[in-house]
């Protein structure tokens, strides 16, 4: 007859498979990768109402409706001007332009000059789906996220109800060579506006100008507005069932000298507006892995807001000065617009204080500098699971003092457990006896009962950093390491990552000696459990990070114990 120890390990493992197999289960029916098609319809190009409806700053903020998209007025001496002989045109594609760079594919609306799509081609949207490109940008299909840029106030050509409807050269343009520049032309009552987007082969960013020559008698007097307009649904591709925490949506800006980075959440528009004046400064709207934002000129004070419309989108922007060009002269307006991946280098070069996009919590701090290490792993072995490895072993290496203390007095624990366990059975009726006496053997020991819980201790703020950094960091985006891990920054499609990392801890603790509490025993029996199952659905990255960073723990823990147990065998003899 088969022994009821041995049934009981049949059980747990028969309840071990099961309980895998319904999560792998529950896994594909309700976290299957989402398949998206390629994008084939056209941007939306409808044209704005004949009131109210243009989405464009006017001078009239304070009492306008949120439907117009209105910040403050760029002059407060001077109110929006009449209708000056813009054009609406009807709703047609033939009003597209289309971009192509090695980076960027780019749709533009001749009205208004707007960027209503764009999709970037070194990004597809999943490992499953390389060929689809993933889309940042887009107005149609039920979706609105948009960039808006243009001249407001007195004379600007884009503050009467109708924008200005620009020309082109051709309604094509492949800059993947060496980039080059877009010009959109418009006539604004006997002021010619060029609107110039400059384009490079390799890069997210477009440099914006617009150029006014004013053949009128009197002086021309305008603003430069720049603004992102979007709604709430969910970025290209991603749903929000995802298990864990749930990427940042929103707005953000720089306030600087005063804050260096401010979030500024759809939720708090729905209250009311948001109104801040900044030399120089950006605006921005995030989500995971990729940003789109205008960086104004630093020379310049501009005024930055943000509203909900009506109609449930979201306006964030900032209008720039009043200037006025001379009779015969050239005025110029200028801002950069980025639509691309949080790349921190860049976006640190691009403007002060953009690569604070890239957020990593309260312990930026600690993940700032453990990215950096990471990054230049990878560039030594060309592998973000390997760098990640590497980067545990020297995270042990630097707290090796520390830990091996902790370990020492672990294994000082587990010799002295014989002496523990007799004090527990002549005291076990005098609970003030026993803590006594185990004070005193642990003073004449010269052990610290809770030195064993310091690796742990140590390891959690490097935890939580490396969390984030996987979470927010975009070059590990779709990063493979090796066979069925085709992706580091999500959960292990087989959870053997996670199981391993269980299996591990639970030899682990095997090393450790045993709580001389029954009940913290026996709670500590199930860690190994809890864990795994809190691990599933972590970015198979960190798994990987705690996986080895046990492995190293259980072979210093080994070599330490060893080491005490020699020489106190040896100090007897």
């Amino acid at each position: 007859m088969v022994s009821a120890e041995i049934q009981r390990i049949v059980l747990l493992v028969g309840l071990a498979v099961v309980g895998y197999l319904m999560i792998r289960a529950w896994n594909d029916d309700y976290h299957r990768p989402v398949t998206v098609p390629a994008v084939t319809h056209a941007p939306s190009v409808e044209a704005p109402a004949a009131t109210g409806g243009a989405d464009v700053p006017k001078a009239d903020a304070v009492t306008a409706p949120r439907n117009s998209d209105v910040p403050e007025a760029v002059t407060a001496t001077a109110p929006a001007a009449e209708p000056t002989g813009g054009h609406v045109a009807a709703p047609s594609t033939d009003r597209l332009i289309r971009v192509d760079t090695h980076a960027l594919s780019v749709w533009i609306d001749r009205l208004g000059g707007d960027i209503v799509r764009v999709q970037m081609p070194r990004y597809p949207l999943s490992v499953d789906q390389p060929d689809v490109p993933y889309l940042l940008l887009d107005n149609g299909d039920g979706r609105t996220y948009v960039a808006q840029s243009g001249l407001i106030g007195r004379d600007g050509p884009d503050a009467s109800a109708s924008r200005p409807l620009y020309s082109a050269d051709a309604a094509r343009y492949d800059l993947s060579a060496s980039g080059g520049t877009v010009v959109l032309r418009a006539d604004a009552d006997r002021a010619q506006v060029e609107k110039r987007l400059t384009f490079t082969a390799d890069d997210y960013l477009v440099a914006m100008e617009i150029t006014v020559h004013n053949e009128r008698s009197t002086p021309f007097e305008a603003g430069l507005f720049a603004q992102l307009k979007r709604d709430k649904s969910e970025p290209f591709g991603q749903t929000s069932s995802r298990v864990g925490p749930k990427p940042y949506l929103g707005a953000a800006l720089t306030t600087a000298p005063e804050e260096r980075y401010v979030k500024l959440k759809f939720e708090s528009l729905d209250d009311g507006a948001y109104r801040h004046d900044v030399k120089g400064g950006w605006i921005a709207i995030l989500q995971h892995y990729f940003i789109s934002a205008w960086v104004a000129d630093a020379e310049t004070s501009n005024h930055y807001f943000g509203h909900k419309k009506d109609d449930g989108t979201y306006v964030v922007g900032y209008t720039g000065p009043v200037v006025q060009v001379a009779p015969g002269e050239t005025g110029r307006f200028g801002a950069r617009f980025y639509a691309g991946p949080k790349d921190q280098s860049r976006l640190e070069a691009l403007a002060p204080n953009l690569n604070l996009t890239v957020d990593y919590g309260f312990l930026w701090w600690l993940a700032v500098p453990l990215f950096r290490v990471l990054q230049w792993f990878h560039g030594v072995v060309g592998n973000w699971g390997v760098a990640i490895i590497l980067l545990t072993l020297l995270v042990k290496v630097v707290l090796y003092p520390l830990s091996a203390a902790s370990y020492k007095s672990m294994a000082n624990m587990r010799r002295v457990a014989p002496q523990i366990k007799r004090l527990q059975e002549r005291h076990a009726d005098d609970r003030q006896k026993l803590s006594q006496e185990m004070m005193a053997l642990y003073q004449k020991e010269k052990m610290n009962p809770l030195g064993g819980c310091l690796p742990m201790v140590l390891q959690m703020p490097v935890f939580l950093s490396l969390y984030w950094v996987l979470f927010e960091s975009v070059e590990l985006r779709q990063s493979p390491f090796f066979g069925w891990i085709r992706d580091l920054s999500v959960m292990d499609p087989y959870f053997v990552l996670p199981i391993l990392m269980g299996v591990s801890m639970f030899f682990q603790m095997q090393l450790n000696p045993p709580p001389p509490d029954p009940m913290q025993a026996r709670v500590m029996k199930f860690m190994p459990i809890v864990f795994t199952v809190m691990f599933l659905f972590f970015p198979a990255g960190l798994v990987l990070y705690w996986l080895v960073n046990n492995i190293l723990s259980m072979a210093q823990q080994w070599l330490i114990t060893r080491q005490v147990e020699g020489g106190q065998s040896k100090s007897r003899a």
